[in-house]
């Protein structure tokens, strides 16, 4: 395995990351956003009104984005299975 395979991997690892977490985060932001200006609005400040809007929007946000994500963690398993598969066949090991 070369350096280069490596920090194909790692670099293929980074982006399912931010494909996963992206979304999420985004939108957990903008909920937040919404939220805190709600509270200064009313003036109204109790943490748990920031906390159950972000969990709930959460439990949606997996539920309908949660086939793509399924799909992008499998394609990520796929790649490192066919290079798991380049490297046993350059070694001999699979023939």
């Amino acid at each position: 395995m070369t350096e280069e395979t490596i920090l194909q991997i790692l670099k293929e690892a980074i982006f399912v990351i931010f494909k996963i977490a992206g979304p999420l985060l985004i939108i957990s932001m903008l909920v937040g956003m919404v939220i805190a200006i709600l509270q200064a609005a009313t003036q109204v400040h109790e943490q748990t009104l920031t906390f159950v809007p972000k969990a709930l929007t959460m439990v949606v946000i997996l539920f309908i984005l949660g086939s793509f994500f399924t799909e992008v963690l499998e394609e990520f398993i796929n790649y490192i299975f066919d290079i798991i598969a380049q490297i046993g066949s350059q070694a001999g090991v699979i023939e």
